[in-house]
């Protein structure tokens, strides 16, 4: 677990890999629960039965919901231990390079990709690239942004 307490730790550690997180499964109930959450009932997410003879043989998540797993994972990585606010900025970029089958396992790899000067403070963005387990691609791949405020 990385632990930034200042503005330089953050940005000397910029371009570098900060970690990997543990993996977690993506099981039925998660994405039944995401889809209850969301109204999001599509066939693929979550009829079982139907999924089997679909393009991917099985139910996948949602890619909103590896989406919302990204902080979560992330406080496993590292931790922003600066003075001030930490606000969530939104994200830039988010791709969705391969289905994630329900029962995978998934991890993320996190890594600052920059950290700006605005008027109030630093923009920090932050990439995340969702691996499946025992699979060539990732899950999702999202640049993160976070304003920190003196």
């Amino acid at each position: 677990m990385r632990v930034f307490t200042t503005f330089e730790e953050i940005e000397a550690a910029t371009g570098e890999e900060l970690g990997v997180s543990e993996w977690v499964q993506v099981n039925q109930r998660r994405v039944n629960e995401f889809a209850d959450a969301t109204g999001d009932h599509q066939w693929i997410h979550v009829d079982i039965e139907r999924a089997k003879d679909g393009p991917f043989g099985g139910t996948i998540a949602h890619g909103y919901l590896t989406l919302s797993l990204i902080p979560w994972l992330g406080s496993q990585v590292f931790t922003l231990q600066t003075p001030g606010a930490k606000l969530n900025y939104g994200v830039n970029k988010v791709r969705f390079p391969a289905p994630l089958l329900v029962g995978k396992r998934i991890r993320a790899h996190v890594s600052i990709s920059s950290v700006i000067d605005i008027p109030k403070g630093k923009q920090l963005t932050v990439k995340h690239t969702i691996e499946i387990e025992d699979e060539e691609r990732p899950a999702c791949v999202a640049e993160t942004v976070v304003l920190l405020l003196p």
